[in-house]
């Protein structure tokens, strides 16, 4: 696994909430389905701490990191 930034669009409510809306990955726009759950936390696979995001898209559920202003996906290495 490795650390793969990505742009972002998000939502930011009046009461200080980051919703993520869609991710673009690889020049590919992925709209977020649903946010399952955000909370501070850790990325064991790649190393990080920020915001984690659980978040499903195209009917999967994934994780996305904000760190420092920077926003990153765990990605699969190319075999």
């Amino acid at each position: 696994m490795r650390k793969v930034y990505v742009e972002v669009v998000a939502k930011h409510t009046v009461e200080g909430k980051t919703i993520p809306l869609s991710i673009t990955y690889h020049d590919h726009v992925y709209q977020v389905d649903k946010v399952l759950d955000s909370r501070l936390g850790v990325s064991l696979l790649v190393g990080g701490v920020g915001m984690k995001y659980t978040i499903r898209v195209l009917g999967k559920t994934t994780y996305l990191f904000e760190e420092e202003g920077k926003w990153f996906v765990e990605a699969k290495l190319p075999k």
